[in-house]
């Protein structure tokens, strides 16, 4: 368990209320969202949380961190799903439609910290490896791709790693627009992006 970060205050007492490591990750995460990484300072996190400078360097070494600690959130739980039973074994496609649910599901249940992660541009070395690492999601999706066209359930004519571009693309899409409890439930969003993205890929019968 994370300790509080230094300054805040006890339980009862009067002030401001204390932060540990996961709730200053959040703010700065808001912050950041908000600001953009490169226009936030030390200085606006400090004024956001309440804090002096002095009291967020008690926990991390500098905002990099933070960067880092957020988008490998993200990123964990992304790559957890391509390792979970259901899109390690089966058939492709069906490996295929429960990586597309469960990367909406992972969206939405981490929005803050995946709408921060798809807005690095490589620009420092932790973004570079966000990067890398979403390309070897990608890497993954398109290998499941070819998987189905050998097993004879997407078109052969598609391009795999466009379509693992574009899959994803459908999913990120929703950080735009997709706010928790004003939009559809997860369930119903999740399965209007997999007809979406799915439906125009599958091999028709008549061409089998």
């Amino acid at each position: 368990m994370s300790s509080p970060v230094r300054g805040s205050r006890p339980p009862g007492s009067v002030g401001r209320p204390g932060y540990d490591r996961d709730t200053l990750l959040a703010v700065a995460v808001e912050v950041f969202n908000e600001r953009g990484y490169d226009g936030t300072s030390m200085g606006d996190l400090a004024t956001r949380l309440g804090l002096s400078k002095s009291s967020i360097y008690h926990h991390v070494a500098g905002k990099s961190e933070l960067l880092a600690r957020a988008t490998d959130r993200a990123l964990d739980a992304l790559t957890a799903v391509t390792q979970e039973p259901a899109t390690t074994t089966g058939p492709a496609i069906a490996r295929l439609e429960h990586l597309v649910r469960r990367s909406v599901e992972v969206l939405v249940a981490e929005l803050p910290y995946v709408t921060l992660l798809l807005r690095v541009r490589g620009n420092t070395p932790v973004e570079r490896r966000a990067l890398e690492r979403r390309r070897e999601l990608d890497a993954r999706v398109a290998a499941l791709v070819r998987r189905a066209q050998d097993e004879g359930s997407l078109r052969p004519d598609v391009d795999p790693d466009l379509t693992a571009r574009l899959v994803f693309g459908t999913v990120n899409s929703l950080v735009e627009w997709y706010r928790p409890g004003r939009g559809p439930r997860v369930s119903e969003l999740a399965e209007a992006v997999l007809a979406h993205v799915l439906d125009g890929l599958r091999d028709p019968p008549s061409r089998r």
